[in-house]
């Protein structure tokens, strides 16, 4: 146990969005007892895991682990990161594993390395869901072979357990397939002892570094110092604050209760919490309360079903843009009728949409009457089918209407915009999240595999 809070410093939202030298170095000068972030999450889509590539660059998570592994050595204290690579999977994981190395061999230092590895082998699965163990979150139903077959790739999403015991048997650096982000940032002073409300509170406020202060756009991370009775946070950046408002309100992130948080093993209950201004740039936090659970870990899977082909199209026709919504109705059905007409049963289960970006892509919701027309919209047209070369056939085969279907069938026809040429963009496989189900578990261990490299050893354990 360690004499007064735990104090851990999280630099930024997720690694490679941008470690500041200064702020790291502030936090090290607080007396910070260990580096924890984040690395990534499934925000992007389906694509990272199903693919097992980052998001993010090369360049910008070298660049980080460079500032954040210099710090950790320097101050003698452990570096901790979940979700590696993006999506956490096996191959995400060592492709992070790969650029640690390389920054530790520049850097002259030989630390003590724990992967964790959390991919899971369909077959287990098979045997976990055949048992009953494994249950369905909404909107989905039961789980079926079928479904995991279908997955590219598979993880579950690991808890606070293996860090610490990675941190138990002397880890300098974790590196952690996908993990909720709170467990990261709280193993550490769970390992300690710390009490878990506090520790977990501290870990969502903190997930996404600067967030939680006043301006977010200023600095990219904070410190949370973390005490049996509650916790306290301040953003790294000496120019910014954190008050009451802005650290409460993190609770609302990608929470659908701003009161409780389900974790592997229980559920954070910040209904009682007191958020209190202590100095001019930091809040205290009291009164979470940890609730155990029967210990359960979600699972992620993604697989690719279906191939797409898209074309952008710019309009400015203002017949057009003065009934958007009509030109959309009537160009859907003419693109249905051309597909079944000229490609027929042989197009399949085929799908088109038209996004009309400037007017309501994002939503898909149709404006209020009255709603200005816009200046200009760029159409997105995207073909969905059984195979690439299915959905690039339709998308040949809707191409002429784009040059100038009229939206008054007698009048003067209009003259649309191709972005590119050629017009027709295959996109490739199309990534979806298949799985939305938790596992029940005995022990927090069984579906990790623990790897380590003691670089002073030069080799793996």
């Amino acid at each position: 146990m360690l004499d007064g809070p735990i104090k851990i410093l999280v630099p930024t939202g997720s690694l490679g969005a941008g470690a500041s030298e200064a702020e790291v170095r502030y936090g090290i000068a607080q007396g910070a007892h260990a580096i924890a972030t984040d690395a990534g999450s499934t925000d992007s889509g389906a694509a990272y895991l199903a693919l097992g590539i980052s998001k993010n660059n090369r360049g910008s998570v070298k660049r980080d682990l460079t500032i954040l592994m210099q710090a950790a050595r320097a101050a003698g204290i452990p570096l901790i990161i979940g979700s590696s690579g993006q999506a956490g999977g096996d191959r995400n994981l060592d492709w992070t594993r790969d650029i640690v190395l390389e920054v530790a061999g520049e850097q002259g230092w030989a630390p003590k390395i724990a992967l964790l590895y959390c991919e899971q082998e369909k077959s287990v699965l098979k045997r976990y869901n055949a048992d009953g163990k494994v249950r369905p979150l909404p909107p989905l139903g039961p789980l079926d072979d079928a479904t995991i077959d279908a997955c590219d790739h598979i993880v579950a999403v690991m808890g606070a357990e293996p860090y610490i015991a990675a941190l138990e048997a002397g880890a300098d650096i974790i590196l952690g397939g996908r993990t909720t982000d709170t467990a990261v940032l709280a193993s550490y002073a769970l390992w300690k002892g710390v009490a878990a409300g506090p520790a977990w509170h501290a870990a969502k406020i903190a997930e996404c570094g600067g967030q939680c202060a006043v301006n977010r756009l200023e600095g990219a991370g904070v410190l949370i110092s973390i005490g049996q009775d509650g916790f306290e946070v301040e953003p790294l950046a000496l120019s910014n604050r954190c008050d009451p408002h802005s650290v409460s309100a993190h609770m609302l992130y990608e929470n659908s209760n701003p009161f409780l948080l389900t974790e592997p093993g229980g559920i954070l209950d910040v209904t009682e919490a007191l958020y209190r201004q202590v100095s001019d740039r930091s809040v205290k936090v009291t009164g979470s309360v940890w609730q155990p659970q029967p210990y359960t870990v979600k699972l992620e899977g993604a697989g690719s079903r279906k191939f797409q082909t898209v074309m952008l199209i710019g309009i400015q026709d203002p017949q057009v843009l003065s009934q958007v919504d009509l030109f959309h109705d009537r160009m859907l059905a003419a693109l249905y009728d051309r597909v079944h007409k000229t490609i027929g049963a042989a197009a399949g289960d085929f799908h088109i949409s038209l996004r009309m970006y400037g007017w309501n892509a994002v939503s898909g919701d149709r404006p209020p009457p009255g709603t200005p027309a816009p200046r200009e919209i760029g159409v997105l047209f995207v073909a969905t089918a059984d195979s690439q070369e299915m959905a690039s056939q339709i998308a040949k085969a809707c191409n002429p209407y784009f040059f100038h279907f009229p939206i008054v069938l007698d009048g003067e026809l209009p003259s649309y915009g191709f972005a590119f040429t050629p017009a027709d963009i295959d996109r490739g496989p199309v990534y979806e999240f298949l799985l939305n189900h938790v596992v029940e578990l005995d022990d927090p261990m069984e579906l990790v595999r623990t790897v380590w490299i003691d670089m002073s050893e030069g080799e793996k354990a």
